[in-house]
Formats: structure tokens, C-alpha cells, sequence
């Protein structure tokens, strides 16, 4: 019995998620996997509910779970909410609760998408990079932090850079462990030159490389150098680890190398469970694309892809992971696009309904 729990949120995420429903409903069907399914909420409409972005049960099942699938957070009516209940915070609060200090972003290029990237085809031809960011330090959670009066009539922003010995060599060794499932190369990325963080950043995976991971081979790169060379020669990466303001850029720049955010999943791991599996939550890299909510235009594909990055990473059905990223990548070379991906003379965009029917035809055709 695998145990999901799904919080589809705002915006699109609940049209998306209902395509991996279907997903789910194939796999217990033709391959029987037993998925125990619960349902609740998050984000704006958790708050419009709950009066909260995370309620207290929604955080219980989180822990009692097996995985998360979320589809996303966010719309422009809670825009003037107080920060501390803005749909954001309760993603951000499932991140730090569960310590989900990993997070995995890959960036694949399709071979049926590689024209619709906006760089030049062989530089994208064939990526298969993976990103791993640290997800619950750093500055997005170092104190002290806030708005406060400069006392010369205006007013200062703060925000803490902070990471300790522990928090970097476990990230760290989540990158090891990924290369060596895959082409065996760590590339590490600071600001070591202008940044005390930096230096200890450097340091630390340095000795997790040399004192647990001799047999993989570690590189280090500033960050701002390494965004310039994900646009330039992509395909020298194979795992890149970096902190979370860094992770959080660099990430989003490998998302436009692969043509489309509606293409890209994502995983964010934490330490095993009682029951032995990873702390784990699934979300597509897209937000809640307010612009085209209730339209049918969303891409389901990032959220199907993240579920197949549950299979792969929680439950070890490597077969079916596979699987499904296969039959993703026919139904684009089949010529099904939702509008993002639309670049097919006279031809209409499928809907969002319609681009994961035909994942599931070829789920049928491949298996």
C-alpha cells in the first residue's frame, strides 16, 4: 500500500492534478499498484477554508504519509493578505516542517522539444542535468530578517545568509548519492569569493567529496559563472548543488534551457520516515499561472513527471517511473501540445484534459 496524499492548491493546480488522477487510476489498474489516495488543502483556498495556509490536520497527514503530491499556490486576490498567511507560507511551512532540505530539480530536454528552446538545438539536444538545492536554510529563513526604521528618517531591509556544517554536508551528500546513479560528477556552486557562507559552503562539500564520496568527482564554480555556463554549454553538468537564493535562480534559468515550465517537476526530500521512506514532496516547477486558470490551457505534463518522480524516488518503481516519462515524451512527439508548447503550423493546441488522455494512450501503447 502506497499512501498519497494530494493538496492540488490554487490556480491551475487543481487542473493539472486531475490529469495525474487519472495517471494514478492507470497504475492501480493495469499495473496494480495499491495507492491509498487522501485529499486536502493548501495555499489560498486552505485559507479561504481553514482561515489558515496550512492547517494543523493538513500538517498531520503530511507527516503520516507516504508522499505529497501538490499542484500550486497562490493567486492575485490574496495578494493583500498579511505575509504570514499569504497561500506561499503554507508550502514554505510544509518545507520546514518536514525538513525537506533537498530540493531535486531536474532539467531534461525532450528530443521532440529540443526546437523549442530558446537556445540553439544542439546546445539542448539531449540535456539530462539535475539541480539539488537546499530547501529549508539559508537566507530565506536566517534571522534576523524584517523592515525596520534606519533611524535617519528611512527605513532597511535585512535578510540572513546563514548555513551551519550539518545542513551543508547533508544537501551535499544528496547530490553525491544522485551523481552516483548517473554520470558520477558534483559541481558545487557559491559565491566563495565575496561571501563568508560561501567559503564554509565550499569547504564543507569538500570534505563530504574527499571523506565519504572519494569516487565521485567534485568541481566548484561561483554562481554567477555557473549561471552563464547553464546557458552556454548545459551539457558539461551532470548534478549541480548549490544553496537556496542561488538554487531557487539557477534552476529557474535550466527550466527555460528545456522550452517550457509546464515541463518541469520537481522533488523535495527530507530524512526517512518511521516506515523508512524519505520526508517527500512532489510539485511541478510552474506557480499557479493565474492567467490562464479555468481556461483548460495548463500543461499537465510537470505534474505528471512529478509523480513519476514518486514512483522513482519514494516508492523505488524505477520500471514505472521510466514508464511514465517515456509516454510522456510520446504524446509530444505524437504532436499533442497544450498552447506553451504549441509551435505546429494550422494545427490546434490540445486542452489540458486532452494532452493527459493521450499520456495515458501511451501509457497503453508503450506498455
Amino acid at each position: 500500500m502506497y499512501n498519497l496524499l494530494i493538496l492540488a492548491g490554487d490556480g491551475i493546480g487543481p487542473e493539472v492534478m486531475e490529469e495525474v488522477k487519472e495517471v494514478i487510476s492507470w497504475f492501480k489498474d493495469k499495473r496494480n499498484l495499491n495507492f491509498s489516495v487522501t485529499e486536502d488543502l493548501v495555499g489560498g483556498i486552505a485559507y479561504d477554508n481553514y482561515g489558515t495556509p496550512l492547517h494543523d490536520k493538513t500538517l498531520k497527514l503530511a507527516f503520516d504519509t507516504d508522499a505529497i503530491l501538490l499542484g500550486a499556490a497562490g493567486a492575485p486576490k490574496y495578494d493583500d493578505l498579511p505575509f504570514e498567511v499569504k497561500p506561499e507560507r503554507g508550502l514554505l511551512k510544509l518545507r520546514k516542517e518536514l525538513d525537506l532540505y533537498a530540493n531535486l530539480r531536474p532539467a531534461m530536454c525532450f528530443d521532440a522539444l529540443a526546437e523549442f528552446s530558446s537556445l540553439k538545438k544542439d546546445i539542448v539536444s539531449g540535456l539530462d542535468l539535475m539541480i539539488v538545492r537546499e530547501l529549508t536554510s539559508g537566507v530565506y529563513f536566517g534571522d534576523p530578517r524584517g523592515i525596520m526604521d534606519d533611524n535617519e528618517g528611512g527605513r532597511v531591509g535585512i535578510n540572513t545568509q546563514r548555513y551551519t556544517t550539518s545542513e551543508i554536508r547533508r544537501v551535499a551528500r544528496s547530490a553525491f548519492e544522485l551523481a552516483r546513479k548517473r554520470n558520477n560528477r558534483v559541481c558545487s556552486m557559491e559565491k566563495a569569493n565575496v561571501m563568508e557562507s560561501g567559503v564554509l559552503w565550499r569547504e564543507e562539500v569538500q570534505w563530504v567529496g574527499d571523506n565519504e564520496y572519494p569516487d565521485v568527482e567534485l568541481s566548484h564554480m561561483y554562481a554567477d559563472a555557473g549561471a552563464m555556463q547553464l546557458v552556454r554549454n548545459p551539457k558539461q553538468f551532470d548534478v549541480i548543488v548549490t544553496d537556496n537564493l542561488f538554487g531557487d535562480i539557477l534552476s529557474d534559468a535550466a527550466a527555460m534551457l528545456t522550452g517550457s515550465l509546464g515541463m518541469l517537476p520537481s522533488a523535495s526530500l527530507g530524512d526517512n520516515s518511521p516506515k523508512g521512506l524519505p520526508r517527500a514532496l512532489y510539485e511541478p516547477v510552474h506557480g499557479s499561472a493565474p492567467d490562464i486558470t479555468g481556461q483548460a490551457k495548463a500543461n499537465p505534463c510537470a505534474c505528471i513527471l512529478s509523480f513519476a518522480m514518486a514512483l522513482k524516488y519514494s516508492f523505488g518503481l524505477l520500471e514505472e517511473a521510466d514508464l511514465l516519462a517515456r509516454a510522456v515524451e510520446q504524446a509530444l512527439a505524437n504532436g499533442v501540445r497544450t498552447p506553451d508548447l504549441l509551435q505546429i503550423e494550422g494545427k490546434n493546441p490540445a486542452t489540458t484534459s486532452e494532452m493527459g488522455k493521450e499520456v495515458i494512450n501511451c501509457l497503453n501503447d508503450l506498455s
